[in-house]
């Protein structure tokens, strides 16, 4: 058999988080009632007109800004031509001869290494519908809340070559519309969904293979299956001497295979024409360099200057980047306590034990940075030990307590009575002769034990580091007495 590689493109649909939708005032709110989210104007009655979102607009500008795009300060919307019953007005404001951004890159890094996906083109347009079907009574219902959501569709080159660097570029795109703060991305709620173009070639040849595309992909693990499986199809198709033919399919996530929807559609299909009820649109030069001006630090600049102002290994700058949330928790605990490791370790340890625990996305954290950085001083104080303070941080996670109060109710500050300490570790190596006797034939890891075992007496309420010299003073005078 013939050796072929994989050719990808992506065409990523991102609604954008404005408040109301793009050419009316209904809200963009997710769920509700079945059609009670829209308007004459969202659901194309005869004689409403549309009205542009300004902030749809400045939202898909920063994201070309944010991709390295060219943004179009001339721009126009066109009329997509779109029969499916979704769509009310039979057709979708869209942008087809001059997209809002074109040319644009991103870099991604996966075990083969860094690669830049160059970005075709971002246009804006409007969400259709969502089809509900019922099997059991052969009906399809439609809900028309989602008609009129803004949207972003981000069409990237056909650069990537695996399901590996498919996921690394989602997975890049997903932060930066997240750290802009323009699309929750959440891919169960159709936020963010993915329509995969693949074909295959021998390798070496420069000549691309006829594409299928595999529409509204929801979730990384689909796509990868979807990938493997569409990549496998198509080799089997070319190997038995059949010509692959260019159509839509639809996966079938519980069947891990597809299925041919309709022959793939043309630009000349849909009859693009310019839209009568929008004028075009002029971006001044001003208002662009104020969207610039906006712009956040973005996860690659973070995690940079995570290492070098705060001298973080890169994994944890890596970790801690990884969600805007999580990051913002990062800096203003650290601003509190002037602690960046500690502030890190706690972070990457315990806060992300707890949300696994709890199957908690970043964005559900409630932790609050005052409380975390009082915890860290405590213990960098030396009032509590990093045993009972893990105990401490569990109630300020799940319950947002004051540490300092908890301390204080529980009793549970670090015992300084050196004399009350002392006469504790003496009965403990006391109670435990055969351990005096393991350390005098040379087994110096019993001290750990006898530690053990004192902290059980004090109930945690004393520092190990003195309570394990105490120990092991006691037991190198019993020695020398014993020579």
């Amino acid at each position: 058999m013939k050796n072929y590689e994989t050719v990808i493109g992506l065409e990523v649909h991102v609604e954008l988080a404005t408040k109301t939708k793009i050419f009316c005032g209904c809200t963009t709110k997710f769920g509700g009632d079945p059609n009670t989210h829209c308007c004459p104007i969202c659901i194309g009655m005869p004689g409403t007109l549309p009205v542009l979102n300004k902030k749809a607009v400045e939202f898909a500008v920063a994201v070309g800004l944010a991709m390295d795009c060219t943004i179009t300060k001339r721009c126009k919307f066109d009329r997509k031509n779109y029969f499916y019953p979704d769509l009310p007005k039979a057709y979708q404001i869209s942008q087809f001869y001059l997209p809002i951004c074109r040319n644009g890159k991103i870099g991604i890094e996966t075990d083969s290494g860094k690669k830049k996906i160059g970005i075709h083109e971002i246009h804006l347009e409007e969400d259709a519908g969502k089809l509900i079907h019922d099997p059991s009574k052969e009906i399809t219902l439609i809900d028309y809340n989602r008609c009129g959501v803004p949207l972003i569709e981000i069409v990237s080159e056909p650069d990537m070559r695996s399901a590996e660097e498919v996921i690394a570029y989602l997975e890049k795109l997903k932060l930066i519309l997240q750290y802009l703060e323009v699309s929750d991305c959440k891919m169960q709620e159709g936020s963010l969904r993915a329509d995969i173009n693949l074909s295959v070639r021998e390798i070496g040849s420069d000549i691309l293979g006829t594409r299928t595309e595999m529409k509204n992909m929801n979730s990384f693990k689909a796509i990868v299956k979807a990938i493997e499986a569409e990549k496998k199809r198509q080799i089997e198709w070319i190997e038995s001497g059949k010509k692959v033919i260019q159509e839509t399919r639809r996966w079938d996530d519980n069947k891990n295979t597809s299925f041919a929807m309709r022959s793939k559609e043309d630009a000349k299909d849909y009859r693009y024409f310019p839209e009568p009820d929008l004028p075009p649109l002029e971006l001044s030069k001003e208002w662009l360099e104020q969207i610039k001006k906006r712009q956040p630090e973005l996860r690659d600049q973070k995690m940079q200057r995570y290492q070098t102002e705060y001298g973080l290994p890169e994994y944890d700058a890596a970790i801690l980047t990884g969600s805007k949330p999580l990051a913002e928790l990062f800096e203003k605990t650290t601003a509190l306590c002037k602690k960046p490791k500690e502030v890190s370790n706690w972070l990457m340890v315990e806060t992300l034990r707890m949300m696994k625990e709890r199957e908690l996305e970043p964005d559900q954290l409630s932790l609050q940075p005052e409380k975390l950085a009082e915890l860290i001083r405590m213990v960098e104080d030396g009032k509590i030990n990093r045993t009972i303070s893990k105990e401490v941080f569990e109630h300020i996670f799940l319950e947002d307590i004051d540490p300092k109060e908890y301390v204080k109710e529980n009793g549970l500050e670090i015992i300084r009575d050196d004399t009350l300490l002392r006469k504790t570790v003496e009965k403990v190596i006391e109670e435990n002769p055969q351990s005096v006797k393991d350390y005098q034939n040379g087994k110096e890891k019993i001290v750990g034990y006898l530690v053990g075992q004192t902290m059980k007496v004090m109930k945690g309420k004393a520092d190990p580091t003195i309570v394990n010299q105490m120990i092991k003073d006691i037991l190198r005078n019993i020695v020398i007495k014993s020579i």
